[in-house]
């Protein structure tokens, strides 16, 4: 079910309809869960069978965790990760294995090539191992407690919210158990920040229908063979649209989650922060999907040792997470590429800051948000040709294909990348502004900015598409 469906406007409309209805109060949680359930198994609903099991491992072992007996609680919390990691890597990259270990006409490989993908389970795994790291470090904490409760009955009802909740369920962000479940209280309407709920749907409709739509027709020529035949000039604009069309995507599916849930008084964290005016790799992850970059810096880059065993220690733990990071992504080796690319990136600037000043000047600045971002781009290419020899043929042709002739439609689609790109430099200059001190006269214009990208919502709407993050 899309965000920008009519099924997702009546279900929200509906379910919103009732959850302040006094009768209601007392129930307000159970109405958002059979709503999360039907938005859930709308076009699918095998995979709620899937989804339940899951959040019923994790309901039992958290509850083991903190209720059981003391010598059993490391083992509820072992067997609960363990359980969630075998499922996710089961039904994720069964068809990685299929086609990396076994031939493609061999009934193991055919049968973990059929291995169905359930939408959404990266996301509700690592919640579910959130909720069991969250419990087990806290378990002789009082307030720590409170996330797994005494009552059974309350436990089954707050986890299985804090896992299905439908705003966050398909792409995030992805919340952290103890970040979440304290929210879980009687809602009233009064509460409600109007001016904050407007503001994040409109800016994430309009990333989303008019920005990633409208440009996702024009990227459509990366996909292979079609790029072999453009011009550099077109290659390198397809690129430059692609990395604009897949932030107003996922930030524009974050805005968008983040402004339903306060509809219900829930507050879900900021998932992107200006990511391009970055001006290092590293700086870039704090900005870019910040939900998952802070899941794996407390609950796998610190276990392992963060930067508190030496250098090498240090890097070695920033390659095997963003190894893993990237291969979160996706069941294909270009993801894991990708995300070594950005591993080296980090490793590479912890040393070199140790050795070089701080950029200072505003363009040494300007200099290093350029070469941060092309950085950026360049790797997005692993994301939109997975198969990694496509992704560096596109990269070949490049440089080779500067002899090739820039078409009238080519022009034609490199002014339509200008167009749509445009906002989404606009965003991350009106940040700029703002630092720069001029925050007063930027937002004076703010109704008008809002006014009109709600007419070109309903104008200028791209054909509508999955988010890219559904496949993740």
């Amino acid at each position: 079910m899309l965000f920008n469906s009519i099924e997702f406007l009546i279900l929200v409309g509906i379910t919103w309809g009732i959850y302040y209805l006094p009768a209601m109060r007392r129930w307000q949680v159970e109405l958002l869960i059979v709503s999360s359930l039907a938005f859930y198994s709308w076009t699918n609903p095998k995979l709620l069978l899937l989804f339940l099991a899951s959040a019923a491992v994790n309901v039992s072992t958290s509850y083991g965790v903190v209720h059981g007996r003391p010598e059993r609680r490391r083992f509820y919390a072992t067997l609960g990760v363990v359980v969630n990691l075998l499922v996710l890597a089961f039904f994720k990259y069964s068809p990685l294995l299929g086609r990396s270990l076994f031939h493609e006409t061999s009934s193991i490989g055919q049968f973990l090539l059929q291995v169905p993908l359930p939408i959404g389970i990266s996301f509700y795994t690592f919640e579910g191992i959130s909720l069991l790291v969250d419990a087990y470090r806290g378990r002789n904490d009082p307030t720590a407690r409170a996330l797994v409760p005494q009552q059974w009955r309350t436990h089954l009802r707050n986890t299985t919210f804090f896992v299905a909740f439908f705003p966050h369920l398909i792409a995030g962000p992805i919340l952290k158990a103890h970040q979440f479940i304290p929210q879980i209280i009687p809602k009233r309407l009064a509460d409600v920040d109007w001016a904050a709920v407007m503001r994040n749907l409109l800016l994430g409709y309009f990333l989303k229908m008019v920005i990633a739509d409208n440009l996702k027709e024009q990227t459509f020529w990366i996909a292979s063979p079609y790029f072999e035949t453009q011009s550099t000039a077109m290659l390198l604009a397809m690129l430059f649209g692609y990395s604009m069309q897949i932030f107003a995507d996922f930030a524009g599916y974050s805005l968008i989650a983040i402004g339903v849930a306060r509809m219900f008084g829930y507050d879900l964290p900021d998932n992107f922060n200006f990511p391009y005016i970055s001006q290092s790799v590293t700086e870039f992850w704090r900005r870019w999907h910040i939900s998952l970059s802070s899941f794996l810096r407390e609950y796998l880059y610190v276990p392992l040792g963060g930067n508190r065993r030496g250098n090498l220690r240090t890097y070695l733990n920033l390659m095997v997470v963003m190894f893993l990071g990237g291969l979160w992504h996706g069941a294909a080796w270009s993801y894991a590429v990708w995300g070594s690319f950005h591993g080296i990136a980090l490793a590479v600037e912890r040393l070199a800051k140790a050795r070089l000043p701080e950029p200072r000047s505003r363009w040494a600045r300007a200099g290093a948000m350029l070469l941060t971002f092309s950085f950026v781009s360049m790797a997005w290419l692993l994301f939109k040709l997975p198969h990694f020899d496509q992704a560096v043929s596109y990269m070949q042709h490049i440089f080779t294909n500067r002899h090739v002739a820039t078409t009238g439609l080519s022009f034609l689609t490199m002014l339509c990348i200008a167009v749509y790109s445009l906002p989404v430099l606009l965003y991350h200059a009106w940040y700029l502004a703002r630092a720069a001190g001029w925050e007063i006269s930027v937002r004076r214009y703010d109704f008008a900015g809002y006014g009109l990208m709600l007419f070109l919502i309903v104008t200028n709407a791209g054909p509508a598409g999955d988010f890219i993050y559904f496949q993740f």
